[in-house]
């Protein structure tokens, strides 16, 4: 099964999307969306969709993870981030890719074991879990990379879960 996980925001949009196959998890692709403050903040919503829908198409994911936003420094930045999510969010449903959303906090949990961990120790445990010599990436990359991994232990779980009942 191939999921997309999506670290929503303005300037930087994460995405990473990975294969799990045999109980193993492999990286497809890890990378941000960039968009210039110097750009209309219709057009930088708009370069955001179009990159996503590029990836969904390239990578044809079966199920996508993406961050259930939970903070931001003001209300004019949560309104800006709720509408770079909301413009995610369209473009994987339009695409027909079934949504999972996820705290940043389940994220941790999922990853680490701890809903306090680290940014660091988050991307330590995304490197153990994928067998990667390095993962030098934006934070923003890294978060999405967490994002899918964390729907990808969360679904076998539910799979164990039914396969029980």
């Amino acid at each position: 099964m191939r999921i997309i996980g999506i670290d929503p925001g303005i300037a930087h949009t994460g995405y990473a999307v990975i294969e799990c196959k045999d109980q193993k998890i492999y990286l497809h692709h890890l990378d941000i969306i960039i968009t210039s403050p110097n750009t209309s903040f219709p057009e930088r919503l708009k370069k955001i969709g179009l990159a996503i829908e590029e990836v969904v198409k390239k990578y044809q994911p079966e199920e996508a993870s993406i961050e259930d936003i939970f903070f931001a420094a003001s209300p004019k930045l949560a309104l800006k981030l709720g509408q770079a999510r909301g413009v995610a969010l369209y473009t994987i449903c339009k695409a027909q890719v079934r949504i999972y959303e996820y705290t940043p906090l389940k994220v941790k949990e999922a990853l680490v074991g701890y809903g306090r961990a680290t940014k660091d120790q988050v991307r330590k445990m995304a490197k153990i879990i994928l067998n990667l010599k390095e993962l030098k990436v934006h934070d923003d990359a890294s978060d999405a990379l967490a994002l899918a991994i964390c729907h990808h232990h969360f679904s076998q779980f539910q799979i164990c879960v039914n396969k029980s009942l």
